[in-house]
């Protein structure tokens, strides 16, 4: 059995919040890399996605 892949949220701005929804944990304030397009959570490895950005793939 593989684990689920880290859930992604394509964001309109680069400052994001994260709790950890469902699963829950502090609340923590993200800042996506301009040269990435995306930063993850620490503690839950949500990925945000930059809309427009270099990682953004939709």
């Amino acid at each position: 059995m593989t684990p689920d892949a880290p859930e992604v949220e394509i964001v309109t701005k680069s400052t994001v919040a994260c709790d950890g929804g469902t699963l829950g944990h502090p609340r923590v304030w993200l800042t996506v890399d301009p040269d990435k397009g995306y930063v993850e959570c620490g503690y839950c490895d949500k990925r945000y996605v930059l809309k427009g950005g270099p990682a953004d793939r939709s």
